[in-house]
């Protein structure tokens, strides 16, 4: 049972259950029983009252990080009215105390965001972690109108939420590559025996290549095929706390390839030819050029070149029939070498597109000329056939009527 405070002022009434009216007390506000004489209401009903403190209903936790690594933490508080978080920080030096944390502090690797609506939540991100961020990171929630007074003091007094940050020491993990009979050898050693190692997983971006239960430093992954169908960035991870990675980078150079081998463009349009990498790592320096001549300078002439990382293209304007045809090269370089690929460029008239339909057109008068010279010879054959047709039955008619008249007279 709750009691009420007095000038506490009602904001509402509500149906609470156990876990509501503990909140609602730990964030300072006041419950007490509504009137007995409400007969509505068939279990206890309670009026809420808003007091003035505020309170915390997420608070940052602690962690583990390794150097270089990044952290947040986050913290969370309601009130009336809405309180002001603030971050401080207490190192691990004996007489070091609280200094307050702003955005930007620290070289710019702390970074703070706060919003603050139906209540405020705050979070705090400290990126390039070093061992001097290891201490006490200190949550502070208040909304007293005197909480940043100069010279008055609060009638209510910060309410604080702490969290621990341990920043260990990034262990050094030797890595290694090595192609033995066609086959691809990735291998991570940790320089120094580290506690705990519970596993060991391989990754290649999202992709889980291989996982195991070994505590030992050393670990390695096996890939079919050649060094140049699986270049990219491989991670072995050490299952530790907190989680340990080595990147294991198989690098090679360019293997360019276009998209098309072949590509068409009428005459007058612009034509586009382009050329991708999708080896590791990434291209430093693309090249064009056409068979025989120089390499092509961006912005000369009708050549215009677009290239950002492992994707190269081509665009030629008002396209020639005589001057653009033939084939384009398109060369790659990074550190480990360079790859080249060519595209054929076709310039068609700008007729082309009228050429299927001539070509119909031809075949249609042909036929028509075909069926009008057999028509020509085929009619006085056909004229010729029906008269004799005609004078046949006039005969046959005349000597039916004969033989018949030979009857009667015989008869007689």
């Amino acid at each position: 049972m709750f009691t009420s405070v007095k000038g506490a002022r009602p904001i509402g009434v509500l149906r609470a259950t156990g876990k509501q009216a503990a909140l609602a007390n730990a964030v300072g506000f006041c419950l007490e029983d509504a009137p007995a004489s409400d007969s509505d209401l068939a279990q206890e009903v309670l009026v809420v009252k808003a007091l003035f403190y505020s309170g915390f209903i997420k608070s940052p936790l602690s962690q583990k990080r390794l150097t270089q690594d990044s952290v947040e933490l986050y913290c969370e508080a309601i009130g009336n009215p809405i309180p002001e978080i603030q971050w401080w920080f207490e190192g691990n030096e004996p007489n070091e105390t609280y200094a307050q944390l702003w955005d930007g502090a620290r070289q710019d690797r702390v970074k703070i965001n706060a919003t603050y609506n139906l209540h405020s939540t705050s979070t705090i991100y400290i990126a390039n972690l070093t061992s001097d961020d290891s201490g006490m990171y200190e949550c502070r929630a208040s909304n007293d109108p005197d909480r940043n007074h100069l010279s008055k003091s609060p009638k209510v007094k910060w309410i604080r939420s702490q969290a621990n940050v341990f920043v260990i020491e990034r262990p050094d993990i030797e890595v290694h590559v090595s192609s033995v009979s066609g086959k691809l050898i990735l291998t991570c050693n940790m320089t120094a025996p580290y506690p705990a190692i519970e596993g060991h997983k391989w990754m290649h971006g999202d992709k889980t290549l291989q996982t195991d239960m070994e505590s030992s430093v050393f670990t390695s992954y096996t890939i079919e095929g050649k060094k140049e169908e699986h270049s990219g960035v491989y991670e072995c991870v050490y299952e530790t706390s907190p989680v340990i990675k080595g990147q294991v980078n198989v690098s090679v150079a360019p293997q360019v390839m276009t998209y098309k081998k072949s590509e068409h463009g009428n005459e007058g349009d612009t034509g586009v030819l382009t050329c991708k990498n999708p080896s590791f790592p990434p291209v430093t320096s693309w090249l064009w050029y056409k068979n025989g001549q120089e390499p092509i300078i961006n912005g000369s002439g009708r050549y215009i070149i677009n290239s950002s990382g492992n994707k190269t293209e081509l665009r030629i304007l008002k396209l020639n029939i005589e001057e653009d045809a033939g084939d384009y090269h398109c060369n790659g370089s990074n550190f480990y070498g360079f790859g080249g690929a060519t595209v054929n460029l076709r310039v068609r008239s700008r007729l082309a597109a009228l050429w299927p339909f001539l070509g119909i057109v031809a075949e249609v008068l042909v036929l028509v000329t075909i069926i009008f010279i057999y028509e020509k010879r085929r009619k006085p054959d056909e004229v010729l056939d029906d008269d004799d047709g005609g004078s046949a039955p006039l005969k046959s008619n005349a000597t039916n009527h004969k033989d018949k008249n030979v009857r009667q007279r015989n008869a007689n």
